[in-house]
């Protein structure tokens, strides 16, 4: 993991990020019914890799046995304990690395959202592929918004901002990285049918700022307030009584650790 890497991730260690967190779209329910298909065996029990604020474990957490929810930062955590559902009895939120981390296998699957591309993948793989059930899968979860009219607009915005100067909206997502590099083997792959999500405008430039590349804490406050504006402007002919009606997809691809 290269310096920089090292540095935007510790962006999710501050509060500001975790906070802005809730104005990322939810998964669409549509997911999660996929998920709970892929659980195998008894008990039901789900582990959450780089949980954040448990997008994931605490929808999950009402569908399973028990889910174990682990991520490295502090304040991801506090925030989803916070959260709806986020104080249900069977998630266990467990504050530490991935890598290091003691882990209460075997596991009925194991999910990822947006979290892999930030661990150490060779050890992290190994590590799942000894405490997944046999037959069981990681999931890798992700989701995009569907096509926005704003989106070359706001694209441009968040190319002069950003703090990640290979920024691009473009690529392979990390499955297929892993994949390549012979760390991961596909059973099957997945798109979410679209589901409309109704959001006010100054939230959606929010959730912006819950990214690493983004966060207001790398950014002075008045450039903060300039990203802002010019993201405001974008999309506000768009909007209906200060709403911005967006599609949402969730992307899902499961398989096995080959470490």
């Amino acid at each position: 993991m290269s310096g920089l890497h090292k540095e935007l991730g510790a962006a999710f260690a501050h509060p500001g990020v975790a906070r802005a967190y809730q104005y990322r779209p939810p998964y669409p329910d549509e997911l999660f019914d996929l998920l709970e298909r892929l659980v195998v065996g008894q008990p039901r029990t789900v582990l959450d890799v780089g949980a954040g604020e448990g997008a994931l474990a605490r929808p999950l957490a009402r569908r399973v046995d028990r889910v174990d929810a682990v991520d490295i930062s502090a304040a991801m955590i506090e925030a989803g304990r916070s959260r709806p559902g986020g104080d249900e009895p069977n998630l266990r939120w467990i504050n530490d690395a991935i890598e290091t981390v003691a882990l209460d296998g075997p596991y009925a699957l194991v999910t990822a959202g947006a979290s892999l591309h930030w661990m150490q993948w060779e050890l992290t793989l190994a590590r799942l592929a000894g405490v997944l059930r046999p037959g069981a899968f990681l999931a890798v979860v992700g989701s995009d918004y569907v096509d926005p009219p704003w989106d070359p607009e706001v694209t441009a915005i968040i190319s002069r901002h950003s703090r990640n100067p290979d920024f691009s909206t473009a690529g392979a997502g990390v499955e297929q990285e892993l994949v390549t590099r012979g760390l991961y083997g596909v059973a099957g792959a997945t798109t979410t049918a679209p589901v409309t999500f109704r959001q006010p405008v100054a939230d959606y430039v929010e959730h912006f700022h819950s990214t690493s590349s983004l966060a207001r804490e790398w950014m002075p406050a008045a450039e903060a307030a300039s990203f802002d504006r010019a993201v405001t402007d974008a999309v506000l002919p768009y909007a209906v009584d200060g709403m911005l009606e967006m599609l949402v997809v969730g992307h899902l691809t499961w398989g096995r650790p080959t470490v």
